[in-house]
């Protein structure tokens, strides 16, 4: 058995199980159905496969501007695997087991669910490392931007939001108080690799991410009165971010993906690779695969799988 490259998954998808295939090891269609559209078993543009270390580009007050186009790297297809090369489709994860918990207020504090919304939404990724308890400027950012009722509608519409704080405390009332030192230990260590990471060379500094993860803004430092100037250059960033994943989104539709809905309207961007029975075997731009049934699937979903299968004698 060979090991299982990590991915990130969250939820906003209410399908039964999920995991990862690659070009090496193609699933076995069950019927004619299986592919509708070419391109490989991810149909990941070849431009979007190269590995990259580049930290993305610099966006400093006064400073240069990301760059248009800049490459969403979701994971190469050479790094996709199968659980199971004998039996890719054998027990397969319970994705519901994988849904993240549903976040707290606007900000998320875990970078894992922070990112697998990113990723699945579709949405740029703003970390906001902060020192509430010790930075003046921190304070001034908040109160002159991030907590204000426009920037929330704004950010609620166009971002996903994570905020490392320095003096981030335990969320859970019920540890006793050696665990509770433990945690935060834990939160200590997890605040000091985020920033070693990020490269945060102080408070506050916040970076901009596209989906895949890429760094395409870095902001650091604030003066009181900026806020206006700050905003604007998320907004560039923002923009920049989704034109590029509109053009990505847009040539892996011409090869076959397209959004799924289930039953409660949660979504996933996929391309059909399989269908039986009713069973329908699905796959992510970043090579997870996920299994689901018709009956759960949208309306329009199920009117389109009718239709397919109309066209295909099945």
């Amino acid at each position: 058995m060979r090991r299982l490259v990590p991915w990130l998954l969250a939820g906003l998808v209410a399908l039964s199980s999920c995991t990862h295939t690659g070009p090496g090891h193609p699933p076995k269609p069950a019927a004619a159905l299986g592919d509708m559209g070419g391109g490989g078993s991810s149909g990941i543009p070849p431009q979007l496969r190269a590995k990259s270390k580049d930290g993305g580009t610099p966006v400093t007050p006064g400073g240069n501007a990301p760059k248009s186009g800049t490459p969403l790297n979701f994971t190469p297809e050479d790094e996709i695997v199968f659980t199971d090369p004998d039996n890719p489709d054998s027990k397969l994860p319970e994705l519901s087991a994988l849904l993240p918990t549903p976040k707290r207020g606007p900000w998320e504090i875990s970078e894992t669910i922070a990112k697998q919304r990113a990723a699945r939404e579709g949405k740029p990724l703003l970390i906001w490392f902060t020192d509430s308890a010790h930075s003046p400027m921190c304070k001034a950012l908040s109160q002159e931007l991030f907590a204000t009722p426009d920037f929330e509608k704004w950010a609620s519409e166009k971002l996903i939001r994570l905020r490392i704080d320095a003096q981030q405390q335990s969320t859970d009332p019920d540890l006793s108080l050696d665990d509770k030192g433990t945690q935060l230990v834990e939160i200590k260590d997890y605040v000091a690799r985020l920033k070693k990471q990020y490269k945060a060379l102080g408070y506050p500094s916040v970076f901009l991410l596209n989906p895949s993860g890429e760094v395409i803004g870095r902001y650091r430092g604030y003066k009181r009165g900026e806020a206006a100037y700050f905003w604007g250059q998320l907004k560039h960033g923002e923009a920049v971010s989704a034109a590029a994943y509109q053009s990505w989104r847009s040539g892996l539709e011409n090869k076959g993906y397209r959004e799924w809905h289930d039953r409660k309207d949660r979504k996933v961007f996929a391309k059909l690779t399989a269908y039986a029975n009713g069973t329908l075997i699905l796959i992510e731009p970043d090579g997870t695969r996920c299994r689901t049934h018709e009956n759960q699937l949208s309306d329009p979903d199920r009117n389109w799988l009718a239709d397919q299968k109309k066209l295909r004698g099945l």
